[in-house]
């Protein structure tokens, strides 16, 4: 069987179900995720974002698709689209909570009519527009077969005639008492127009509206599935056509057109997230992409989960860093609360961002196509293990080191800070040199400021305090050789003798 054409991989296959990756709580990618699918439940793109892609060319097919839906003329007819199939959707969730199946058998009926719109309208629109990409290329071609194909045309007429069907079903409602009488209306006189014409000469110009409007819930009650019922008796042909109608095109729906729908989805809740982003004067970018190559760099960008929760109400800086030759560690150090942290989770989610095809947040980038991205964060002692945090450290780094390769992408954040400079220096030490020789490209937190001076591999990256405040930061991580405080900073805030504490203390 040929596959279904697909937006989101060139050879149309389909994506399992994988679970949320390991890293994701480290790099708050979990919250962007849930900020960028948020409203559309529905079409469970959750598992879009955790499978990462591993191979430059299938990172470029979707950036074709991204800039093609970037242009408003081309979104405009996908969004149109996907707001008809939500319709469908919506008719069809109510054929399945209704109990009366001559109405279940309606909203079944007006659920197709909406698809048969939306995939037409698909197509005019596509027509209208110019598609530069491979991806919604191939939409384009397989709708336009899809329509002119027999199955496709049989649909439209079935649902065409049956709705004729019962647009000539008239029947009169004779309310007695508790008694109710359905009949056929034959063309019998219809005295309404006689009548307001006769009371015509009677208008005296706008008068207030004395009409009464019922509520119309979807479902019937018990009196009107009893009128229905009767209906039914008296034109049997068109509701035994009702019925059969639904048998024969249950499977109505198109696997190709179904998996559009949901998979577009991938690029218009990433692209409307970015725009509300880049309204405040963010930048995003689509990185150049290299599955070999380790030279990386990015300008002006930062962290996603950040940017979310802190724009518009505060300000975000912005970062860069640069990678090549025989360069593979971004050592960081600096004072607390600096930004380190953030520059870490922005450095991993701009390497899974990439993998999946999107723009990345960054004014101008040049990153690598990981195989795998493994973070290893502080974590809260496990009773259950029975370990202490520095024994915990030291097994998920070694599981670390066991599983990664020279294409992986590595986030080590305030690393064995549970234990004492020698200890963490020696312990460091040992990791980043098994890491350096493994190639793979990486970001280490740390206090220890030897650490960025182990070899033409490991780049020095401090962060920023004002020259005139030190105990304001910057948050600009700054490329340059480590300044030794980054240890002293942190022992001193330990014992309450840092400089913004004691300041507080002697304006007291």
């Amino acid at each position: 069987m040929a596959r279904s054409p697909s937006v989101l991989f060139p050879g149309g296959e389909t994506v399992g179900r994988p679970a949320e990756p390991a890293f994701f709580g480290d790099l708050n990618l979990g919250q962007a995720v849930s900020a960028v699918t948020a409203g559309r439940a529905e079409y469970d793109l959750g598992l879009f974002f955790s499978a990462p892609l591993h191979e430059a060319p299938a990172v470029e097919y979707r950036h074709e698709v991204f800039r093609d839906l970037q242009r408003d003329d081309v979104r405009e007819v996908v969004e149109e689209f996907a707001e008809r199939m939500r319709r469908m959707r919506e008719r069809l969730a109510l054929a399945g909570k209704i109990h009366y199946p001559r109405q279940k058998q309606r909203w079944f009926l007006d659920a197709v009519d909406v698809y048969c719109g939306a995939v037409a309208a698909l197509r005019e629109g596509l027509d209208r527009v110019e598609i530069r990409s491979r991806g919604l290329r191939s939409i384009h071609e397989h709708v336009a077969g899809y329509l002119a194909a027999q199955p496709f045309h049989a649909l439209l007429a079935d649902t065409r005639d049956l709705q004729e069907q019962l647009a000539r079903i008239k029947y009169r409602v004779h309310v007695q008492g508790a008694r109710v009488k359905v009949s056929r209306f034959d063309d019998d006189a219809d005295y309404s127009s006689e009548v307001e014409k006769t009371f015509a000469k009677f208008k005296q110009g706008a008068v207030k509206d004395y009409f009464v409007r019922f509520s119309e819930p979807p479902e019937m009650n018990h009196i009107e599935a009893q009128v229905l019922d009767c209906a039914a008796r008296l034109y049997p042909g068109a509701f035994r056509a009702l019925a059969d109608y639904c048998e024969r095109h249950r499977d109505y729906l198109a696997a190709a057109i179904g998996r559009f729908d949901r998979e577009v989805q991938f690029y218009l809740a990433y692209l409307a997230h970015i725009r509300r982003l880049s309204a405040t004067g963010l930048r995003f970018c689509y990185p150049e992409i290299s599955a070999t190559s380790h030279d990386i760099y990015a300008e002006d960008a930062f962290d996603l989960a950040l940017a979310t929760k802190l724009v518009p109400d505060s300000p975000l800086v912005c970062n860069d860093f640069r990678l090549s030759g025989a360069e593979r560690v971004l050592v960081v150090t600096g004072p607390n609360q600096g930004g380190k942290t953030t520059f870490a989770r922005m450095f991993g989610q701009l390497a899974h961002l990439a993998a999946l095809g999107c723009p990345v947040p960054a004014a101008r980038a040049r990153l690598f196509l990981p195989d795998r991205v493994f973070t290893h964060f502080e974590r809260e002692e496990n009773p259950i293990t029975l370990r202490g945090k520095l024994d915990d450290e030291l097994v998920r780094i070694r599981d670390i080191l066991r599983d990664a390769t020279s294409d992986s992408v590595l986030v080590l954040n305030e690393s064995f800070a549970s234990t004492t400079l020698h200890d963490a220096r020696f312990i460091g030490t040992d990791v980043l040199r098994r890491i350096i020789d493994l190639g793979a490209l990486t970001v280490y937190v740390t206090f220890v400021d030897d650490l960025a001076s182990l070899g033409e591999a490991t780049v020095s990256m401090v962060g920023g305090v004002v020259p005139d405040d030190p105990a304001e930061r910057t948050y600009r991580l700054e490329r340059r050789a480590a300044d030794g405080l980054a240890y002293a900073a942190a022992i001193a805030e330990k014992y309450g003798l840092a400089y913004d504490t004691l300041r507080r203390r002697i304006g007291r």
